[in-house]
């Protein structure tokens, strides 16, 4: 039963994906949708991309070994998002721009698409084989397949879906993946696995008062957690590339804080069950494996499919996200710069409707999606992997990025002397302690950027009134009529 619950629901993301390949008919429409997306369908396709198998699973996993205090992870995530839709999310979507590479580029008048492209991709693209190898895992419980065939066939069905159609396609399937995952976590398991521990007394009488305690998992590891995750989600790509889909400023910005909210809660639910299921199933050794228990033995069957495709849909919704954002940074930042490498003329991105195009950017989602499946299908644990991408990510790019959008007086050279600074900084910390998933390289590499931002900034001219004067009518709304992208 589960089983077939499972293959009807990868068939309907395919059959989705085939209808909203119909609406991509530019180059707009296929990387942003359009740039047309309303409040619901926004929120949706947010909570829908952030939420994956670390939220789910995850959250669920560390409920179970931390109780309700596993809950800072997701919390963490979801206090990014409501920070990006408080502060920056209507600016953002007023830039007009495809990557966050092009708006360092039109907040600072120097081309900064080079280094900024490379990480950035380098980030998505790990998000995306980490999110492969997640959901790999759940079909080789359900289909007794070995972990390769599975890799291969969650892979294909994403690169499928992601490239018929691009945003349109991953928003719809975003859509009934919000709905499953929604319906999975707090209709189903949160219910069933509490009344299978016998509920609030019955679980307080046999984990104890501890794990009701919301600090239990530790100050330094909350910490980490704020810092890594919450600055992450306010300049990755995959999420900026969301926030480029709405229809209005007021659409990113109260989406998001709706997404936000949404994402507190789900962080909340997914540790109340991994706690029941500490009350209810002790002994669980592997701390990813308590969802899948707590699907086939809590809640009754033909339902526990629909939990399992949950946690299928919360994967598939941040890999496909992390795999159109990787193409675009690809098509967008790092292949222009290939070809000044290279000598050859460079291509300006059409964004009319010719069918070349759009087949130009299937093709990269395509190669892109074929390389993520071979280094899930090669690598068995990246965590450190993703990790340093992580910590590059935020030691590097934040600064200069936020730096951007909240000081007037930040220059181009100092985003590019921050940008350098921060990744050395953070790459020799990971050397120096010897431990690619320690705390203090992040902390060193945004540290290192941020003195090296304001210092250099203070001592450099201004950036020019005129490129200011762009920015500055982009982030005000008084310049709605351009959409070309700045740096093609």
């Amino acid at each position: 039963m589960n089983l077939s619950i499972i293959l009807i629901y990868l068939a309907a993301m395919l059959g989705v994906g085939w209808w909203g390949k119909r609406r991509a008919r530019n180059t707009s429409d296929y990387l942003v949708a359009g740039r047309r997306l309303g409040g619901v369908f926004y929120t949706s396709t947010m909570c829908a991309v952030v939420l994956g198998g670390a939220c789910t699973v995850g959250g669920v996993g560390l409920g179970y070994r931390y109780g309700i205090s596993g809950m800072w992870l997701v919390v963490s995530i979801g206090t990014g998002v409501l920070l990006l839709g408080l502060l920056f999310a209507s600016r953002i979507q007023r830039l007009r721009v495809y990557t966050v590479s092009e708006m360092l580029t039109l907040r600072y008048g120097v081309d900064l698409t080079a280094a900024s492209g490379i990480v950035m991709m380098s980030y998505t693209l790990m998000v995306t084989v980490t999110s492969t190898i997640a959901y790999a895992s759940v079909f080789t419980v359900v289909f007794g397949a070995d972990r390769t065939a599975s890799v291969v066939v969650g892979g294909l069905v994403v690169v499928a879906y992601s490239a018929m159609g691009g945003m349109w396609s991953i928003t719809l399937t975003d859509i009934v993946q919000f709905v499953v995952k929604t319906t999975g976590i707090f209709v189903l398991m949160l219910p069933f696995t509490w009344h299978k521990a016998g509920g609030y007394a019955g679980i307080r009488e046999r984990v104890g008062d501890a794990a009701f305690g919301i600090g239990t998992i530790g100050v330094g590891k909350i910490v980490t957690f704020f810092v890594v995750y919450t600055l992450g989600i306010l300049i990755g790509q995959d999420i900026w590339q969301r926030v480029f889909t709405a229809k209005s400023p007021r659409v990113a910005r109260w989406g998001g804080v709706t997404a936000g909210v949404y994402c507190l809660l789900y962080g909340v639910a997914g540790a109340a069950i991994g706690l029941a299921a500490s009350a209810a199933f002790p002994g669980i050794a592997a701390k990813d494996d308590v969802y899948a228990e707590v699907a086939q033995h809590s809640v009754p069957v033909g339902l526990s499919g629909i939990v399992l495709a949950a946690a299928v849909a919360a994967m598939m919704s941040t890999s496909s996200g992390a795999l159109i954002a990787t193409a675009t940074v690809a098509r967008q930042d790092v292949m222009p710069m290939l070809t000044r490498i290279t000598g050859r003329p460079k291509r300006e991105l059409d964004t009319g409707t010719t069918e070349a195009d759009l087949r130009g950017n299937r093709w990269y989602v395509i190669g892109i999606g074929v390389v993520c499946v071979v280094l899930a299908a090669l690598i068995h644990d990246i965590v450190s992997a993703l990790t340093i991408a992580y910590d590059i990510l935020v030691g590097g790019l934040l600064v200069p990025i936020l730096g951007g959008l909240a000081w007037k007086r930040a220059t181009g050279a100092a985003a590019m002397a921050a940008m350098g600074v921060g990744i050395v900084a953070t790459l020799s910390t990971m050397y120096t302690v010897g431990d690619a998933l320690a705390n203090e390289p992040v902390y060193v590499g945004l540290a290192s950027a941020a003195v090296v931002f304001v210092g250099v900034s203070l001592v450099t001219p201004q950036t020019p009134a005129s490129v200011l004067s762009v920015w500055g009518a982009r982030t005000t709304g008084k310049d709605e009529a351009v959409s070309q992208p700045i740096g093609g």
